[in-house]
């Protein structure tokens, strides 16, 4: 696939082409999308509906994973922009899947075994389309060939036939981009800064900020920490600052009497387009108040650290 870099983007252009193209691919029959309210699935939501109007149908999976109140608040904000979103509530499939899960590759097939092929598959039956939209960019494609690490949305490049494995074609309007070229594209469709501004979130969702097994006790740990994290770092220029868990149980004090509890770890990231990072020199008031909060507002957590390796060797997510 052809890179193009954001400088030589003209997003105007690139919106008609892709238009067309999604036109042409799907032909006469119905296409489907997942949407999940990253800048990536959105701009791929209304490329899709500005090509297909009510050809399109556009889902929002509720797998349990999300961030805290995350499936209505991105249903309503698109239906408020004339897309019909429908809510399906898959939580229970997904946790099956994930259940005795502790490998992080394992994990990332299982959310992608669940969303593809289960409920992904019945909802494409169900809907009689033939075509899935999607939104891979350039760094999904490389960081799974190189072998970095599976993103759950690419298949070809790994010799697997999505009509074979899964009943319908996939149709990657973005492949070409990186996150930046992205976010331009979302600003000249008219997305709003809570869009086009979105930190990047992962395809398994807060599944990949659990380290070890991702049952719905630790999921809402994670997710407790994650908006204390947002919270108090929003409007730093991060590219990326998020709540990992831990695996172990680790030794805490409270009141007098040992405790053992749980372990967040917080990441904060300064990059341009995700090949490289570096974690942000965060003042230490700020890590202090940070840990102040996690320790006083999510139940169970004893121990609060900062990562500090660069990417690479390490990644962005912890899993």
């Amino acid at each position: 696939m052809r890179e193009i870099s954001a400088p030589r983007l003209q997003p105007l252009r690139f919106i008609d082409e892709q238009v067309a193209a999604i036109r042409e691919a799907v032909g006469g029959d119905t296409a489907i999308n997942a949407l999940s309210g990253g800048v990536d699935s959105s701009v791929v939501t209304m490329l899709g509906h500005r090509a297909l109007g009510r050809r399109l149908k556009t889902v929002f999976i509720d797998n349990g994973l999300m961030r805290a109140g995350e499936p209505r608040r991105v249903t309503g904000l698109f239906r408020r922009l004339g897309v019909p979103v429908a809510l399906v509530d898959a939580r229970r499939e997904f946790f099956a899947a994930l259940r005795g899960v502790t490998d992080p590759e394992e994990k990332r097939e299982a959310v992608t075994r669940t969303f593809y092929r289960d409920v992904f598959g019945r909802l494409v039956k169900e809907s009689g389309a033939r075509v899935l939209l999607q939104g891979t960019i350039l760094t999904d494609i490389e960081e799974t060939v190189a072998g970095i690490k599976r993103q759950h949305n690419v298949f070809e490049q790994l010799g697997i036939d999505p009509q074979q494995a899964f009943g319908y074609r996939i149709v990657e309007p973005l492949a070409a981009l990186r996150k930046d070229g992205v976010r331009k594209v979302a600003r000249a469709l008219g997305l709003p800064p809570e869009i086009h501004g979105r930190m990047p979130f992962p395809g398994p969702a807060l599944a990949a900020r659990v380290i070890g097994e991702a049952t719905p006790a630790r999921i809402e740990t994670v997710r407790r920490a994650t908006a204390v994290v947002e919270e108090m770092l929003a409007g730093r220029r991060a590219f990326q600052y998020f709540a990992v868990l831990h695996e172990d149980r680790v030794t805490g004090l409270r009141r007098g009497r040992r405790e053992f509890g749980q372990q967040i770890e917080i990441r904060c990231w300064d990059s341009k387009d995700a090949r490289t990072a570096t974690p942000m020199r965060l003042p230490w008031a700020t890590l202090e108040a940070l840990a102040e909060a996690l320790l006083h507002r999510v139940p169970g957590v004893v121990s609060v650290t900062y990562h500090l390796a660069p990417k690479p060797p390490s990644t962005i997510e912890a899993v």
